[in-house]
């Protein structure tokens, strides 16, 4: 009798001492074949189940991962384009299998695109099930159209890829990819190489975004490559400490993972200068060329592991260190001795736990929420502004609090709340730090704020005898500033603030520590509670009604509706707001909007955002009805209305 032609489709699934995998053997016998049923869940794969999935795979990349920045290829699977899935031991007609046996070698493609071991293609270059034509060993021979579309024949040209106010940001998995991350590595690298400090290092951070460990360690294994010894974070840091770590070590550069305020679908590439600041204009020059020129390029790259178990890695936990450099300019045993009840909002992101850390093991009381990590920040943008902090705001009004301190989703920029749930906007936050230092620390040196920020800086500046320098939106003009003019503080409107004593570079952990020591000294003097503190500032540095609409577009149609809107607003040019002539029209440095200035010393500005596909239009003005009106204007320039 001749044996059966596939023994090995006959073998079963279970032991013989198992009764349900009998069971399955029998039904299939039943049917008239050996097909056992879906194999389970719970059951482990060498029993034929489908349990015990690989461990922490992270989909990206076909990699598989251990710790941060540890990388192992995924076990790759052949499977045949355009067939479903098929259970273990399912036979088909004619009693072969339609695939190669897992494991198989399907073999090389053939010259004419064919891949030995895969259907043929059709004259028109469609495939059985809709498989688009092969295009060689790095083909698209895996990709199916189950539509049975047309094969694809371009090939992407490479991202431009452009630093804004606050580096460089993309959606994940369109542009923001490892491909792009790696290019952007190696636009440091080359700026490092050249000035020959490989030795210096570059120090490597991320925030809690999806993915961002992992796009880090793909950063670090081009730096590697270029013979640059890597600093990199032992877990997700808020973004200063990535300042504090290039400080602190003399290291070249500092690259970090993150998209800050951006929404959750979004991540960015930010680089570090030597003195901690973000990259300034000229850095960053360098580094975009590079990038573009290495569109297109193979990147070289070490592999993560094999350079950490070689000692070219060095890790860091910043806390113990940035304690000890807190220390040096503020009082943290005072602060933790204070009889107040403090309430935190972190958003999800980078800075969670850090401020109820620095201020545990005394009297004062911190309730933190939204400590857990989650990449879609509750629905939310992690920026610490109305509507994203109401949450916050109402438990604040619910009572048992003395204020709240907020950050964003890198840590990087302030906010605060009294203890009614009152927000404190951005540029209130702007005059009452500059107030702190000049009236109860006793500094008289130079601020710097952006076009955007708060006229309390000049009423303020005027009061004190300091001098107030204006710079274009963004952080990497306000830290070479304030380093030029030895500046104490340097400000900009959406809530990041560095310090002359501390850092060139935003750290809203800082800027928080700062505002409650501000409030406990006012207290001193018999102000008290908060909200009372806002209004004896107010009857100083006067008064501030502000707001900011964002107004978007989308990707694809940004540039060109970026472009009309400066044009309308250069060609009609209000000559009155609010019923008050516009005294003066003041075009951007950055030749991305314009302000203009009304009578009453209120304003109106319009720009184009660096970082996302936006137009923001803000005001501040002297009275909530003045505001309302001139933001109603701004709008309607920018919607052409």
């Amino acid at each position: 009798m001749a044996p059966p032609r596939h023994p090995r489709r006959a073998r079963p699934l279970h032991g013989p001492d198992d009764p349900a995998g009998a069971g399955r053997l029998e039904r299939g016998r039943a049917r008239g074949g050996i097909r056992p049923a879906p194999p389970d869940l719970d059951r482990p794969r060498r029993d034929g189940g489908r349990g015990e999935r690989p461990a922490r795979r992270d989909g990206l990349d076909g990699r598989r991962l251990g710790r941060p920045g540890q990388l192992e290829c995924a076990p790759r699977r052949d499977r045949r384009d355009g067939h479903r899935r098929r259970d273990p031991g399912e036979r088909v007609r004619g009693g072969r299998s339609s695939r190669p046996h897992r494991g198989t070698y399907a073999g090389p493609p053939h010259r004419d695109g064919r891949s030995a071991g895969y259907p043929r293609h059709h004259a028109d270059g469609a495939a059985p099930g809709g498989c688009r034509r092969t295009t060689g060993r790095r083909g698209a021979h895996r990709s199916c159209d189950p539509l049975g579309g047309p094969p694809v024949t371009d090939v992407h040209a490479p991202t431009r890829i452009v630093f804004g106010t606050d580096g460089w940001r993309a959606r994940i998995a369109e542009d923001f990819t490892f491909e792009n991350v790696r290019r952007c590595a190696d636009g440091v690298a080359r700026y490092v190489v050249a000035r020959g400090e490989q030795a210096r290092g570059v120090v490597v951070a991320y925030d809690r975004r999806f993915a961002s460990e992992h796009f880090a360690a793909a950063a670090a294994e081009v730096l590697l490559a270029n013979d640059i010894r890597v600093i990199f974070a032992d877990q997700a840091v808020p973004t200063q400490m990535s300042s504090y770590e290039v400080v602190e070590r003399g290291a070249s550069a500092g690259v970090v993972i993150t998209a800050s305020h951006n929404p959750w679908t979004d991540n960015g590439f930010k680089v570090k200068s030597p003195t901690g600041s973000a990259a300034g204009p000229a850095m960053l020059k360098v580094i975009e060329a590079g990038i573009a020129e290495n569109g297109g390029t193979e990147i070289a790259r070490r592999p993560f592991a094999e350079a950490e178990a070689a000692g070219e890695v060095e890790r860091f936990d910043p806390y113990e260190g940035y304690e000890r450099f807190l220390r040096r300019t503020l009082d943290l045993d005072a602060l933790r001795a204070a009889d107040a009840h403090v309430l935190v909002e972190p958003m999800w992101g980078a800075g969670a736990g850090w401020l109820s850390r620095l201020l545990a093991g005394g009297r004062i009381r911190v309730t933190e929420i939204h400590q857990e990590r989650n990449p879609y920040f509750g629905g939310v943008n992690p920026e610490p502004i109305r509507p994203n902090v109401d949450e916050s705001l109402g438990i604040l009004a619910a009572g048992g609090y003395d204020m709240g301190l907020l950050l964003d989703g890198d840590a990087d920029r302030a906010g605060a709340a009294d203890e009614r749930g009152t927000f404190i906007h951005q540029l209130e936050v702007t005059g009452l730090l500059m107030y702190y230092l000049a009236e109860h620390r006793g500094l008289r040196d130079p601020v710097v704020v952006s076009v955007n920020n708060t006229s309390m800086a000049g009423r303020l500046g005027k009061l004190y005898g300091i001098e107030v320098h204006e710079t274009p939106v963004g952080f990497k003009y306000i830290g070479p500033k304030m380093i030029e003019t030895g500046a104490m503080m340097g400000g900009e409107e959406s809530g990041g603030f560095g310090f002359g004593m501390h850092l060139p570079e935003r750290d809203g952990i800082y800027a928080d520590l700062l505002l409650l020591d501000l409030f406990l000294r006012e207290r001193e003097r018999g102000r008290w509670p908060v909200s009372r503190i806002l209004e004896a500032f107010h009857e100083i540095a006067g008064p501030s009604f502000y707001r900011r609409v964002d107004i978007h577009f989308q990707r694809a149609e940004y540039d060109r509706v970026k472009r009309h809107v400066l044009v309308d607003l250069l060609e009609k040019a209000p000559t009155s707001l609010a019923g008050q002539d516009v005294t003066g029209t003041q075009p951007l440095a950055t030749n991305d909007g314009f302000k203009f200035l009304v009578a009453d010393g209120s304003w109106l500005l319009v720009r184009a955002s660096g970082t996302e596909p936006l137009i923001r239009v803000y005001t501040e003005a002297t009275s909530p009805d003045v505001r309302e009106a001139i933001i109603a204007s701004g709008e309607q320039l920018v919607r052409g209305g």
